[in-house]
């Protein structure tokens, strides 16, 4: 009698006891919202990763509001898009504004220039304003403009905007000369011994690379030269058919900020870049010429040659997320949220397009570490 009465008394015991493994694993595994047809549809198959959990962190960056607005997203593995998704609006055939990317592009431009033998990259730049006698400018090499290293006074951002070189040279007193403007400015430091950052540095290159293709020195002739350099050497033979370049009204092409392209074509470079400077086994751009665009430049070990680094920033801020990803991915990266990122370990290229002010840029960069990061490294 005494032991069926004790049984009874520990039943409800035993049976809270049993319940506890099922209410523990209900709270380590918190459901997920369900994916859209939307989501789904966007991402293909893949061997090395599940579709569902790509389809959710390309649906993650679509609707993460801290991370502004993002128009158009390509993950590219192997040279094949395996995801592909683009907000209301949008499409495959939407030219995008790459902004600061074009530096990048800008970058290949002169690469291509010193293949041919009308640049050298560590000899002074024939800038005819830095050459008369005891110039300090005059000592400035390519190498130099391409890392970001010249020294000249250029102050990509300002408390007052309007007092930026990079707005006064886009849209103000510089705008009808930007390399003029851009050129004119004085060194702040010795050539080569500080990085600093500048829109103005990439507009001398692209007026260098008119300066080399043509000896008249009319806008339409300058405008001229280098779209055709630049559609015969680079943009045919990569197949980027739908990438625009403006032109300032002396004929300099506006590399550092002002071209746009269709998600695909930004797709295409930087499969470009992701293969050393070759297209299906054809090198357009000598490898070595990429090695350098991909290596640290002096000072910041975050920025190659006109190319972003995964790697830190010497004042803290990270554009990318070193340690959160191979050390050898780069990106060209733009105003307003604008990547290109490659990782050559993973064989893998992601494009997202869109509008996302300063703020929520450290929301977008962690959205696509979390993209990467569901690749593994050969």
């Amino acid at each position: 009698m005494v032991s069926r009465r004790r049984s009874l008394l520990m039943m409800p015991l035993i049976l809270t006891l049993a319940a506890l493994p099922v209410l523990s694993g209900c709270h380590s595994a918190p459901s997920q919202t369900p994916l859209s047809a939307e989501a789904l549809n966007a991402v293909a198959a893949d061997n090395d990763i599940p579709r569902e959990a790509l389809a959710r962190a390309v649906d993650d960056l679509f609707t993460d509001p801290s991370a502004g607005e993002t128009r158009a997203l390509l993950v590219l593995r192997n040279g094949h898009i395996i995801a592909e998704r683009y907000a209301p609006g949008y499409d495959a055939h939407t030219r995008f504004a790459g902004w600061s990317m074009g530096k990048s592009v800008t970058g290949v431009l002169i690469g291509l220039l010193v293949a041919d033998g009308r640049l050298r990259l560590d000899e002074p730049v024939p800038i005819p304003l830095w050459q008369r006698s005891a110039d300090p400018r005059g000592e400035i090499t390519l190498r130099q403009l391409l890392q970001m290293r010249s020294g000249l006074a250029h102050h990509e951002e300002a408390e007052q905007q309007e007092t930026s070189d990079t707005v006064r040279m886009l849209f103000l007193d510089g705008r009808d000369d930007m390399a003029a403007y851009a050129e004119s400015q004085p060194l702040a430091a010795n050539p080569g011994s500080t990085w600093n950052y500048s829109t103005a540095t990439t507009v001398i290159l692209d007026d260098l690379a008119a300066r080399v293709l043509t000896d008249r020195t009319d806008p339409t002739s300058r405008r001229q030269a280098v779209a055709e350099y630049l559609r015969t050497r680079l943009l045919e033979p990569v197949g980027m058919h739908s990438m625009v370049g403006e032109y300032d009204a002396a004929g300099t092409l506006i590399g550092g900020s002002m071209m746009q392209a269709g998600a695909h074509d930004w797709a295409r470079f930087g499969e470009f870049l992701r293969n050393g400077g070759a297209v299906q086994g054809a090198q357009i751009v000598p490898h070595a010429w990429i090695e350098f665009m991909t290596s640290p430049a002096p000072h910041n070990s975050g920025y190659g040659a006109q190319l972003w680094l995964n790697q830190p920033q010497p004042a803290g801020e990270e554009v990318l997320f070193p340690g959160r990803g191979p050390a050898n991915i780069f990106a060209c990266i733009g105003h307003l949220g604008q990547y290109v990122v490659v990782s050559p370990d993973q064989r893998l290229t992601i494009v997202r397009l869109g509008k996302t002010d300063a703020p929520g840029r450290a929301a977008v960069v962690n959205h696509l570490a979390q993209i990467t990061a569901l690749f593994p490294s050969d």
